[in-house]
């Protein structure tokens, strides 16, 4: 029986933003890009009758993330789910009064007094660590290719590229352009946002999404799987990495099994560890445990928090955690966790950046892409600039 559903509250636990910085500083959960769009677009694609909102983990970021209390038609979801289809529509039948709950108990879904429980027999993809966006991005990148491209027609790609694979895998949204390029889909699909660009010499091998008017520079070698998000740029070579948006790495240089916040800039030739030389499975620092955890994963590199800026010839250890507003730069390795606010690099040390610094940059930098950076934004900078979130560790 279908029940009226028109308000989506995906909601953060605290242990689940926690477990999710550096990245949830700045966004709730159900804001972080995985696959082509963020986890609330793509309940707001499943279920295109419900308004979906973010309630944050964090109460300095409600200015930023506007959401209305639940009320009997508000279906609240941890925001931590990846959703896909079979789940929406388990979703879309819930009662008032009834919990969601996976084969282990685990709550999915929560709806009223929740005095009724069902099991979804289906499988549940979360995002509980910031390594799982990259881990799991090529399946997810492929299920939202199918559900976003259904029933459309692509943008005609130019006869000066080349498709290795079957053509109906590469879609081209409009005002996108693509020049003597190659698009190898054997392995994925490969995802062109409206208003892209793919230069000349450049090479990808999906699954590959390119965000809205993002760029590949001319001869980057783009591996699968990958996601930038809009208002991105990339040169150089690049394996398994999601750019939340507005960021860039438009240089020569590596960078693997990563996640890149908005607002952040590799200089040329800046240089990302993914393997450990002796193979063994990498440790990443955890913001509630104050220490470093293991991944279980053999290939884990830099995660990024927003605002961050690295300079020419920045090297990154593997498994390189920087919080928000960073700048790195001088010579060597820096070590393989920064504060967030922390300018310097492995010579000289680290100084906390002034608040007031950070932001004239950051107004900089936004006013490039004609955003502004807002009094809501700079209030949440502020207040995390001066700790507001430690109580929540």
């Amino acid at each position: 029986m279908q029940h009226t559903i028109r308000h989506i509250l995906l909601a953060d636990s605290t242990e689940s933003w926690a477990n999710l910085l550096p990245l949830t500083f700045t966004r709730p959960c159900g804001a972080l890009r995985i696959g082509i769009d963020t986890i609330a677009e793509k309940w707001a694609r499943l279920l295109p009758g419900a308004r979906v909102e973010c309630a944050p983990g964090a109460p300095y970021l409600d200015e930023l993330y506007p959401h209305t209390a639940a009320g009997t038609e508000t279906v609240n979801i941890d925001s931590t789910i990846v959703p896909d289809a079979a789940l929406a529509a388990a979703v879309a039948v819930m009662a008032p009064d009834s919990v969601l709950a996976d084969s282990t108990g685990k709550r999915l879904a929560w709806r009223g007094n929740a005095t009724a429980t069902a099991t979804y027999p289906g499988k549940v993809l979360r995002i509980s660590f910031v390594y799982d966006i990259f881990r799991y991005n090529g399946e997810v990148l492929e299920a939202d290719f199918a559900a976003i491209t259904a029933g459309r027609t692509s943008q005609p790609l130019s006869a000066t590229n080349v498709v290795v694979g079957d053509p109906a895998r590469v879609f081209v949204e409009p005002g996108a352009s693509a020049e003597c390029a190659v698009f190898n889909v054997k392995n994925g699909p490969i995802y062109i946002g409206r208003d892209a660009e793919v230069m000349e010499g450049a090479l990808l091998r999906g699954p590959v999404a390119v965000g809205t008017a993002s760029v590949i520079n001319m001869g980057a070698k783009v591996y699968g799987a990958t996601t930038l998000g809009p208002h991105c740029k990339v040169g150089g070579e690049v394996n398994n990495i999601v750019m939340q948006g507005y960021s860039n790495k438009a240089h020569d240089g590596f960078l693997g099994n990563a996640v890149i916040g908005e607002w952040c800039n590799l200089g040329a030739g800046c240089v990302a560890s993914n393997l450990k030389n002796n193979y063994v499975p990498v440790k990443l620092w955890n913001y509630p445990a104050q220490r470093f955890l293991p991944t279980g994963l053999q290939f884990c590199g830099l995660i990024m928090g927003d605002h961050c800026k690295a300079g020419i010839n920045t090297m990154f250890n593997t498994g390189t955690v920087l919080g928000i507003g960073v700048n790195v730069h001088q010579a060597g390795f820096p070590r393989n966790f920064v504060a967030n606010f922390s300018d310097g690099g492995s010579f000289a040390g680290f100084d906390e950046m002034p608040v007031e610094t950070f932001l004239d940059t950051a107004r900089r930098v936004m006013a490039r892409r004609d955003v502004a950076l807002t009094p809501a934004m700079e209030r949440a900078y502020r207040a995390i600039h001066a700790g507001d979130y430690r109580e929540l560790l």
